[in-house]
C-alpha cells in the first residue's frame, strides 16, 4: 500500500479466509472509496490514493484505513509509505 504523499504506518494480517491491510493515516474525519483497484481517501487534508487488489473492500474510521481482501491469491501489495 503506497500513499501519494506523506509517511504511512501500515500492517498486513493474513488469515485463512483472506488478508487485511491496515494503514494509520492519523486523526482525521475522512471517507474512503474504492475505484478500479485504488482506494481514494478524502479528508480536510486533501486526497490520498492507495493501490490495492481489485478483489478488495475498504473503510476508514478515526483515520485508520482498513482494506479487506478475500481473494488471497490477489494480494501482492507492498506496505510502504512515501515521504
Amino acid at each position: 500500500m503506497r500513499a501519494d504523499s506523506g509517511a504511512v504506518m501500515s500492517r498486513r494480517y493474513d488469515y485463512a479466509g483472506g488478508t487485511v491491510l491496515v494503514a494509520d493515516l492519523g486523526p482525521r474525519d475522512a471517507t474512503a472509496e474504492v475505484v478500479d483497484g485504488t482506494v481514494l481517501v478524502n479528508s480536510e487534508a486533501g486526497q490520498q490514493e492507495f493501490e490495492i487488489p481489485k478483489a478488495a473492500s475498504a473503510r476508514i474510521n478515526n483515520g485508520v484505513l482498513t482494506v479487506e481482501v478475500t481473494d488471497t491469491e490477489a494480494v501482492s501489495v507492498e506496505l510502504e509509505g512515501e515521504e
